[in-house]
């Protein structure tokens, strides 16, 4: 497995690439037509209403697990903890992960507008 040890990892490569993305649009280097952008938006809303759904849950990574005891456990607990919610941590990526969706959701409602913008350039032209 991949884990990107770069400045912000590991999401921060999808960071870039969605803000390279949302300036392209915002610059109106890409149009993108109605029915594509629906279907882009419904999957992206449908990965935030998970996301969202599941926040609640994920509080109980947050809390170190009852594991007794042991010596083991003891080392463990703070450990199980951490991977969940260190800058690193699945917790902390995957609400990282949300505000990329986001913003994708925002360049894509800008392409969508972009397109819409540029069809009826075209179609002036026309009349």
């Amino acid at each position: 497995m991949y884990i990107d040890e770069g400045a912000g990892a590991p999401l921060d490569a999808i960071g870039k690439s969605i803000d390279a993305f949302a300036g392209a649009a915002a610059a109106g280097q890409f149009a993108v037509n109605r029915t594509g952008g629906d279907a882009l938006l419904a999957a992206i809303k449908k990965m935030k209403d998970w996301i969202n759904e599941k926040q609640g849950d994920l509080g109980a990574l947050e809390q170190q697990p009852m594991l007794g005891s042991s010596n083991a456990a003891q080392v463990m607990k703070p450990f199980m903890q951490q991977v969940a919610t260190d800058e690193r941590g699945f917790i902390t990526q995957l609400m990282a992960f949300r505000e990329t969706l986001q913003q994708a959701e925002d360049a894509i409602k800008q392409a969508m507008e972009n397109y819409r913008e540029a069809d009826e350039t075209s179609a002036s032209k026309f009349a």
